[in-house]
């Protein structure tokens, strides 16, 4: 690391340690479902380091802590991984009690190719596709949760949080700005975080269920905004815990409220000229938006597995609760799990609305990303756009369980060539051994229903 590197810092991370002395770094990749894995050093020994060590067992771990027998022919040996620093990461860790930043990694093999089932690698490889064809992709990602009671007993429902009134918070308030002032000091920490951490929102809003929020991030380049999002979901437990509740990003962490989604919008430029591809030189809707919507249509079933990723994520889908059933796509129509927003030519887009919350960002928006690739590539022309209400006349599109959307997973070669064999693979197997666990819980229902009446 060179002497003057704090003075190369992004402009945030500058602004933040402007008359302060930096204590600590907070060396960070993230694992399969998402979580921040690394280690925190002393500033002057990152400042010597060119790298660190991991092992790569950290990607076969499932989100209980079990591990997925993925390790291949050598064994579960933990082979040790290069992490490299991407210092155009560097942020803010503004919550801490001392000068910390935090700084991605990005994972290697000892003789430097990057590590395929890492989650930034596979977006990487996804974009690395896109830029092969002349092409620059950018998505937007909408990321919705919940603000609820501090909830210390898994057995135990989970509950809204208290406003600021005293009052729990309300479902069925959507876009209610008094909504959203219930929640006021943990937003105003949200704001303050992201401002110290140089992240630009676009917007929050009150959503459909009682103590959820949405914000909205500007439209950007997908390693970067993936970034972002995986940065916010800790940044926005982090100002919950501040006031007395937590922030969660289960895609239906409540029984009667509709889930949390992270719905992407996505366009595709050519690189060269910056010109959307979505758009003719007149204005029109061309071949490759319809080619674009046909992939998500047509591989989506299989990417499910990825953007829908643990057994409460299939919870979600369900009819009239503002999640799609369906793959049907539409304009301006809320009620297809494809969206196409009003908007100029120059800003036209698709907005996938599968996706949920709980996802890993990285995977998601590659997984996303991938199934609009192979749309533009194979040139696959879609359904007709859906007119009315979509909940009414179309279901059955999507796997309903999370068995059932491995099985599907596991049977795409065409995605496996865009998201890596090798992502596949580990994903396949740290993903089963996850579902084989839950199938092991008996649940609070089978105990009340079957307990004494079968």
């Amino acid at each position: 690391m060179a002497k003057d590197w704090i003075t190369h810092l992004p402009e945030a991370a500058q602004s933040y340690l402007e008359g302060r002395r930096l204590d600590e770094v907070e060396c960070i990749i993230s694992d399969l479902p998402g979580i921040a894995r690394g280690k925190a050093v002393p500033a002057s020994k990152f400042a010597r380091q060119e790298y660190f060590h991991l092992p790569d067992s950290i990607f076969y771990q499932t989100i209980t802590g079990d591990w997925g027998e993925a390790a291949g022919e050598e064994g579960f040996i933990e082979r040790d991984m290069i992490l490299k620093p991407d210092m155009s990461t560097a942020s803010a860790a503004p919550w801490t009690g001392d000068w910390t930043l935090q700084v991605i990694h990005d994972a290697y093999d000892r003789e430097g190719a990057p590590i395929e089932f890492a989650p930034r690698n596979v977006l990487k490889r996804v974009v690395e596709l896109y830029a092969r064809k002349g092409w620059t992709p950018v998505v937007a990602p909408e990321m919705e949760f919940f603000l609820v009671a501090r909830n210390r007993d898994p057995a135990k429902e989970i509950e809204p949080m208290m406003g600021r009134s005293g009052r729990p918070a309300a479902a069925r308030q959507a876009y209610s700005m008094t909504a959203v002032d219930e929640f006021g000091p943990v937003i105003d920490d949200i704001y303050d975080f992201a401002e110290a951490q140089g992240f630009e929102i676009d917007g929050i809003t009150q959503e459909g269920g009682a103590g959820q929020l949405e914000i909205n991030l500007r439209h950007g380049d997908p390693v970067k905004l993936a970034d972002e999002v995986f940065y916010f979901k800790r940044l926005i437990r982090e100002a919950a815990l501040r006031h007395d509740c937590f922030a969660t990003f289960m895609a239906k962490p409540i029984a009667d409220e509709p889930g949390s989604a992270m719905h992407i919008h996505h366009s595709v430029l050519e690189t060269e000229t910056g010109r959307n591809i979505f758009s003719g030189p007149q204005g029109g809707e061309t071949d490759a938006f319809f080619y674009f919507i046909g992939g998500l249509q047509n591989h989506m079933p299989a990417a499910i597995a990825v953007m829908a990723p643990y057994v409460n994520s299939y919870r979600r889908f369900v009819r009239d609760h503002a999640a799609p059933i369906n793959l049907e796509w539409g304009r301006d129509n809320r009620t297809t799990g494809i969206r196409v927003p009003l908007s100029g030519p120059e800003a036209r887009r698709v907005e996938n609305r599968i996706a949920g919350m709980d996802c890993n960002p990285y995977l998601g928006i590659a997984a996303s990303l991938a199934c609009g690739y192979l749309g533009l590539v194979n040139e696959e022309r879609p359904d007709k756009s859906f007119k009315g209400d979509a909940y009414e006349d179309s279901e059955g599109d999507l796997p309903r369980i999370m068995g059932e959307a491995l099985s599907i997973f596991e049977e795409a070669p065409e995605l496996h060539d865009v998201l890596g064999p090798e992502f596949a693979r580990v994903y396949s197997i740290v993903k089963r051994a996850e579902y084989e666990e839950f199938l092991q819980v008996i649940s609070p229902w089978e105990r009340e229903h079957l307990l004494l009446n079968v």
